[in-house]
């Protein structure tokens, strides 16, 4: 029997691998990469009687391949928080989806686990922008200010290292970057002991002042929109710079948009921290489009849409 283990490579995906494994520690083919690589199922070859487990992946975006699987009568036990659409049926599938604004997968598994490393869902509660959320989830943990900042702060790196059009972009592939923290229970002793934590750390700052320095395209009382440079660096911190747009203007909706080299573009956006919702429906109506209320994205627009894409985001918002 296979142990198959499918994540996205977001502090999400990290996280609630890592607390699923910490409560079941086995040896498993890990299938993930970077944050926008959704269509992971495609790569399991998986018999009847292999477990699948499935961590911040859509399933909507996954699901012939899910069918598939199914059909051999492989075992699918799934844990997501982003749009699904209809569950499949079948004895072969544990489904652990919930699409809510303010739930973020690895709150989900720590549900699962009844708490059994709260401090790891907190951290990718917090790089998924959830900071509300995950400071309701860490009063168990009684933690000062500082410590609840440190773990903000690791969300954020973790998220930072998943935003990447190839791995070539990211400081570290997501499977070794879980292999990494993988040995640490206490997110506090990755962050006081592993290299990996000093280098997310040093290039998220460096990337967040040069994309700090770049003027709007678009900046209105309900709207932004920010075009970037097709380069390493604007596409490793374009993820985590609309996160904290988001926190600095809660009313404001933001897009941030990078020009690409074939006339097309690519998008990220945040719905108002105040107003989480609409921002899986506004980019599914474009090609590629897809992700969760809050936040969701573009993976390669079409220049001949750029127009159309502003007016439907103003319209979504204003």
């Amino acid at each position: 029997m296979a142990v198959i283990d499918v994540f996205n490579g977001d502090a999400d995906g990290l996280c609630a691998l890592h607390q699923l494994r910490l409560a079941d520690p086995c040896e498993s083919l890990l299938v993930t990469g970077v944050k926008r690589d959704i269509a992971l199922l495609n790569r399991v070859d998986a018999k009847a009687g292999d477990k699948v487990t499935v961590l911040d992946v859509s399933l909507d975006k996954n699901r012939d391949a899910l069918n598939r699987l199914l059909e051999k009568h492989v075992g699918i036990r799934y844990f997501d928080h982003h749009f699904a659409g209809e569950l499949p049926v079948s004895e072969c599938f544990d489904a652990h989806i919930n699409t809510d604004a303010d739930v973020c997968t690895s709150l989900l598994v720590n549900d699962y686990l009844n708490g059994a490393y709260l401090a790891w869902a907190v951290v990718a509660a917090f790089g998924d922008n959830l900071f509300d959320a995950a400071i309701v989830a860490s009063k168990p943990l009684k933690l000062s200010e500082q410590q609840l900042y440190q773990l903000q702060h690791l969300g954020t790196l973790l998220n930072y290292n998943g935003y990447g059009v190839t791995l070539d972009d990211l400081y570290f592939a997501p499977d070794d970057l879980y292999r990494e923290i993988s040995a640490f229970e206490d997110p506090f002793a990755f962050m006081a002991s592993s290299k990996a934590y000093t280098v997310l750390d040093q290039g998220y700052h460096s990337d967040m002042e040069q994309v700090k320095s770049l003027p709007f395209e678009v900046e209105e009382e309900k709207i932004s929109v920010l075009l970037l440079p097709d380069e390493a660096w604007t596409r490793r911190v374009s993820g985590v710079f609309a996160n904290e747009l988001a926190r600095s203007h809660p009313d404001r909706a933001h897009a941030l948009i990078t020009s690409l080299p074939d006339n097309a573009y690519r998008i990220s956006v945040r719905a108002p921290l105040n107003n989480k919702s609409g921002a899986d429906e506004l980019c599914m109506q474009f090609p590629t489009g897809g992700g969760r209320k809050a936040a969701a994205g573009v993976n390669h627009l079409p220049a001949t849409m750029f127009g159309a894409f502003v007016d439907a985001f103003r319209a979504s918002y204003s």
